[in-house]
């Protein structure tokens, strides 16, 4: 019996030896080399694995960026120019900067400018809504309020708001991810050029209808009268199936185009209320007065003045 024992003792383990060993020929046979700045350059990386980068993982993004000749395709929207910079450095290349942008909602219907015409009674998500029907109002471009835009972001930078019925951007945590846009199925996302304070103007309208029906649908719709392509003196207007659209990248902020929107659809977001504008001008001029008269008196034959 003891013999027994033995001989099987020895037989498993020689067998366990055996396979050890074809198994550690087979791995040296097919082992994949992997560049040990891929790990570096992932340490530089974020961590956000938020898909802003086009790539699925910050690990597949530190790939791409050790395998490519450049960066002029590749940039972590998350980690800013801040991020890339530190990433060219470490791989001996060039950074391609970028100005930072915010993502912005194309839509202002709120439920008093787009009241209900009827109840969805389903599965309560954008997708399968969008799928099954245009929306609860009668914009079937509008946004239809379940949040599926909310539960994507990572950067808690979208929260539905209760009154308006539509998400809100919290621009101070907006990393411009693209998440949003990605999942919205109405396409009412954008990514915009990020000014100074967050001040921005864009038509916050999807609405492709003529004015008639536009307006019947929605008070805040664009019923494309071009009155704002007429105004604006940088170009940055264009009109397309019956919508206007501003160019974040032309656009100077002047607020000559919002002031002449029939409808409000064009949103003036981040500016002091006029009130408040104009007392700022009235101090600027009263201060340049004051200064002017000063250097006249100063400047009369007979005065000295003391240096």
């Amino acid at each position: 019996m003891n013999s027994v024992v033995l001989y099987t003792v020895i037989s498993l383990s020689g067998i366990g030896v055996t396979a050890a060993i074809v198994l550690f020929l087979v791995a040296q046979k097919f082992k994949v080399y992997e560049d040990p700045r891929i790990d570096q350059v992932e340490d530089e990386l974020p961590a956000a694995n938020c898909g802003g980068c086009g790539f699925p993982g910050c690990r597949n993004f530190a790939e791409a960026l050790v395998k490519a000749e450049d960066f002029e395709d590749l940039y972590c929207p998350v980690g800013g120019n801040e991020t890339m910079i530190k990433v060219a450095e470490l791989l001996g290349k060039v950074a391609v900067e970028q100005e930072p942008k915010v993502a912005v909602l194309r839509c202002n219907g709120a439920c008093e400018f787009r009241p209900k015409v009827n109840k969805y009674d389903g599965t309560e998500t954008c997708v399968i809504a969008a799928a099954l029907y245009g929306g609860d109002t009668a914009c079937e471009y509008g946004c239809l309020g379940y949040g599926d835009c909310v539960v994507v972001c990572k950067f808690d930078a979208l929260h539905m708001d209760a009154e308006t019925g539509l998400p809100v951007v919290t621009d101070v945590n907006c990393t411009a991810c693209g998440a949003c846009v990605k999942e919205c199925p109405k396409d009412l996302f954008e990514l915009r050029k990020r000014y100074k304070k967050d001040r921005k103007i864009y038509v916050a309208c999807m609405n492709e209808d003529k004015g008639g029906p536009a307006k019947k649908s929605c008070s805040v719709a664009c019923i494309g009268c071009t009155l704002c392509l007429k105004v604006c003196p940088f170009d940055a207007i264009t009109m397309n199936n019956n919508l206007a659209f501003i160019d974040s990248e032309k656009c100077r902020l002047c607020k000559k185009c919002a002031p002449v929107c029939p409808t409000n659809s064009i949103l003036e977001i981040g500016f002091p209320p006029k009130k408040e504008q104009k007392e700022e001008n009235k101090t600027e001029q009263t201060t340049t007065l004051a200064g002017d008269k000063s250097d006249e008196v100063n400047n009369k034959p007979g005065n000295i003045s003391e240096k």
